[in-house]
């Protein structure tokens, strides 16, 4: 049976930014698949390259002073990268929408919600100013907002960080796209809320059969929503695994670093035991060392991690970036 073709695929991605102390590597060498109706989780540190990821997909790289240096990003078969602005505004909304982490700050503060949720669907389906009313208010009952013909006529600031959350998660619905990127969907929330939303996504995963890319540094997270997980430090991806072998057998010790932080209902902390730590500070992404960019940090160092280590298969559909795995 031919293996199905993967809905996007990201190859050998670089993108950097020029400052004037340098060139920052932000994403490097960053590689995935991305099945239909999945989702892929992509996790690590704040400052690791997940946003700027998301960006580089759907072309949203401010530029200057970023740019994409090399790779190609195959969604349904078409590199976007080599599609015009026009190309892009097409792609956008219509077949790969983003949730972005703030929506206070994402969402137009002097327009109603109403105003900016037609405005997509007029722009993107082309529908008359009566019916983007009617579709508009659809949207925020199917993301279960209460009276939505209410809400049509609120600003951003009469709303919740919760309602706020489900207003941009109906704006990136609006065009039923293939793809939704989310990134941080669950950031600054409180956890009840955080639950609802979670439950939300899933719900539409299973509903529409929408691919998600699922950006978050919350382990919690993603072993609740990923059915794939990748793990990024400094701009790459260093262990890539299904959600279940990932937490059941770690390889990475970035990853295993990021696994013991977590706490453990059964192993309460007390004033003698705290949670583990990983030690060090994250190098500059202007300055990275030669080989593999734990290496100060990792307790396993040796000689050998002084070259750049490439993917090891540990198990099926399993790889990792360490030179413990060599063999």
């Amino acid at each position: 049976m031919k293996p199905e073709t993967p809905l996007l695929q990201v190859e050998d991605l670089h993108t950097v930014f020029d400052t004037d102390a340098g060139v920052v590597k932000a994403v490097n060498g960053v590689e995935f698949a991305l099945d239909q109706k999945q989702i892929l989780g992509l996790v690590g540190e704040s400052g690791c390259g997940k946003t700027v990821t998301g960006l580089s997909i759907l072309g949203l790289i401010p530029q200057p002073p970023g740019r994409i240096e090399q790779g190609r990003i195959i969604f349904e078969g078409t590199d976007l990268l080599t599609l015009s602005d026009k190309g892009m505004r097409n792609i956008r909304g219509n077949s790969i929408a983003m949730i972005f982490q703030e929506p206070m700050t994402s969402l137009n503060p002097i327009f109603t919600v109403g105003y900016q949720l037609k405005e997509v669907l007029r722009i993107h389906r082309r529908v008359s100013k009566y019916q983007a009313s009617g579709l508009a208010a659809e949207m925020l009952q199917k993301v279960g907002l209460p009276d939505p013909d209410k809400c049509l006529h609120k600003y951003p600031h009469q709303m919740s960080g919760g309602m706020r959350q489900r207003v941009m998660i109906a704006m990136a619905l609006c065009c039923s796209p293939r793809l939704i990127i989310a990134d941080e969907p669950t950031t600054a929330l409180d956890v009840t809320i955080q639950a609802q939303i979670l439950e939300l996504i899933h719900r539409l995963r299973v509903d529409t059969g929408t691919a998600i890319l699922l950006i978050t540094h919350d382990l919690g997270v993603i072993s609740e929503m990923a059915d794939t997980v990748a793990v990024m430090y400094t701009g790459s991806i260093v262990e890539h695994a299904s959600c279940d072998d990932l937490f059941d057998n770690p390889c990475h010790p970035y990853t295993q670093g990021l696994m013991h932080s977590i706490p453990k209902i059964d192993q309460p902390l007390t004033a003698t035991k705290s949670l583990q730590t990983i030690a060090g500070v994250v190098p500059s992404l202007l300055d990275l060392p030669a080989g593999c960019a734990f290496q100060e940090r990792c307790i396993r160092v040796m000689s050998k991690c002084r070259l750049d280590p490439p993917f090891f298969q540990v198990s099926d559909g399993h790889r990792v970036r360490c030179w413990l795995h060599e063999h």
